[in-house]
């Protein structure tokens, strides 16, 4: 078991005067949630805690079974993974990640050398920390890590080939085609409105004209013509109006066609372990 810092030596630094100090942009989710895997439980206290004072939403794991838990049990944008844990270490655990996903990961460990940095990075890392550390460092490297998955293309890759895709409160699980609102009620979806939706989904933000949409909700034996499509988002928007005096997430953009306005969507793995 590799050597970990205590809490003074994992809090030093001005901790005082980075509250409520400025934090950097980035076009991920309002507050990220950021999943924390680490066999100490002091150290993943710490880093929480530390985590929320800019703005972060925190979960904690021990290990490799509860870390799959929390991933599926959260949509998490970021993990901060240990290298030395019980049973799966952190560098297997980064491996199994990047084969399901391309959600971020930043190792944390006390091996210094050059040779466990590169196999780190190598096994799926976006980014390595050395303990012992100062906690604003990971921050940086936290929003840093964040910024550059947010600037990457939107192609809808990620939702392709996502098992569960998470928009606003509501969760989309594509395998069994099953809407969950943000109350934790199942909402059921034709065929065409599942279509629809994905479509919406993969690219958020994008004017899409009625002949486009057309395209992507026609089944093998379904005719669809303009006014149908016009039907079509005005049942889906109904099914969505989770909440009465919310803004409807689909858009009617007069004479152009629909714009979806979901503020975050995110795709995941459903992360069985």
């Amino acid at each position: 078991m590799q050597s970990q810092p205590s809490s003074s030596d994992l809090a030093q630094g001005p901790a005082t005067r980075l509250v409520g100090s400025a934090r950097m942009p980035y076009a991920m989710s309002l507050q990220p949630h950021i999943l924390i895997v680490d066999d100490d439980e002091e150290i993943t206290e710490l880093l929480s805690d530390y985590l929320k004072r800019f703005d972060f939403s925190t979960h904690t794991a021990c290990d490799g079974s509860s870390m799959w838990a929390e991933l599926a049990r959260h949509p998490v944008d970021l993990v901060v993974l240990d290298v030395m844990m019980p049973g799966a270490d952190g560098l297997q655990l980064s491996r199994e990640i990047r084969q399901r996903s391309s959600l971020p990961v930043i190792m944390l460990t006390a091996r210094c050398a050059m040779v466990d940095r590169v196999i780190g990075l190598e096994n799926g890392a976006d980014d390595y920390v050395s303990k012992p550390f100062e906690p604003r460092e990971l921050v940086a490297r936290i929003h840093t890590v964040l910024r550059r998955v947010a600037k990457a293309p939107e192609d809808g890759s990620d939702v392709l080939r996502s098992d569960v895709v998470h928009f606003d409160g509501w969760v989309l699980h594509r395998d069994d085609r099953t809407l969950v609102s943000p109350a934790g009620l199942a909402v059921a979806l034709s065929n065409a409105e599942f279509r629809l939706l994905t479509t919406f989904l993969q690219t958020p933000r994008r004017l899409f004209s009625r002949d486009q949409l057309m395209e992507q909700a026609r089944g093998r034996a379904m005719d669809v013509f303009e006014r149908s499509i016009d039907l079509l988002v005005s049942r889906l928007r109904q099914k969505l109006a989770d909440d009465s005096d919310a803004p409807s997430m689909i858009k009617t953009v007069r004479g152009a066609g629909y714009m979806f306005n979901a503020r975050s969507v995110q795709g995941r793995s459903a992360w069985r372990n």
